[in-house]
């Protein structure tokens, strides 16, 4: 599959959630996904507020993280966090799911806790809720639970991972996508740098990618 630029960045959203990110730097994510059309820019959720004010009447969303990077905080600390970024003006979470939890066999608490954040729609309801799952520190078997705790707690998608600790892979999308289904969103993000990087994934089942080089992605289109 070939994209256009204008189809693909459609399907970016535009990262920037250094610990050292400034408000300049915030500021050029946010006008960058205007110029070019991007589908969310990302920041910590320190940064939603300055983002919502930045991209108020255009098309692009703003993201806040929840429970970066490690997902180890309780899930009543995800749900303030959750609440309080819908509150500032996001209209999409991408939290980090409980390692500790699953990799436990907690399952129930692995629920509970993306529950908790998928819960922040009660303040807007067309709040998207992204769940990863950093599936390189996952086993095979452990991305498949993983999956499933994600749609079971009502999340709207899955994605690979922080891009801390390690990248997307098209074998972890194919295997995503396999294991949620066509109706549920897959979002890759880590390591994926270059136009083909994200075409590969898309033809391995992703439907939005995530990135710190969207800008470098657009220009590098055919």
């Amino acid at each position: 599959m070939r994209l256009q630029k204008e189809e693909l960045a459609k399907m970016i959203d535009s990262t920037n959630v250094k610990a050292t990110a400034t408000k300049s730097e915030i500021t050029k994510l946010c006008k960058e996904a205007i110029q070019y059309g991007f589908k969310c820019a990302v920041a910590n959720s320190f940064y939603v507020k300055l983002a919502a004010d930045l991209l108020k009447n255009s098309n692009v969303k703003v993201c806040s993280t929840i429970g970066f990077p490690f997902g180890a905080s309780l899930p009543e600390i995800k749900t303030f966090e959750a609440v309080k970024a819908v509150e500032d003006g996001a209209q999409e979470l991408d939290m980090v799911i409980n390692q500790s939890a699953l990799k436990s066999g907690d399952y129930e608490l692995v629920k509970q806790d993306i529950a908790a954040v998928v819960d922040a729609r009660r303040l807007a309801k067309k709040v998207i809720v992204k769940v990863i799952i950093e599936s390189a520190q996952l086993t095979r078997d452990e991305k498949v639970t993983a999956c499933k705790l994600v749609k079971e707690a009502g999340a709207d998608f899955v994605k690979t991972s922080t891009g801390l600790f390690g990248g997307a892979t098209v074998e972890d999308i194919k295997l995503m996508r396999q294991t949620v289904g066509e109706n549920m969103g897959v979002k890759a993000a880590g390591s994926i740098r270059t136009y083909a990087d994200a075409v590969a994934m898309i033809n391995a089942g992703a439907n939005r990618i995530g990135t710190s080089t969207a800008v470098a992605i657009i220009k590098g289109a055919p």
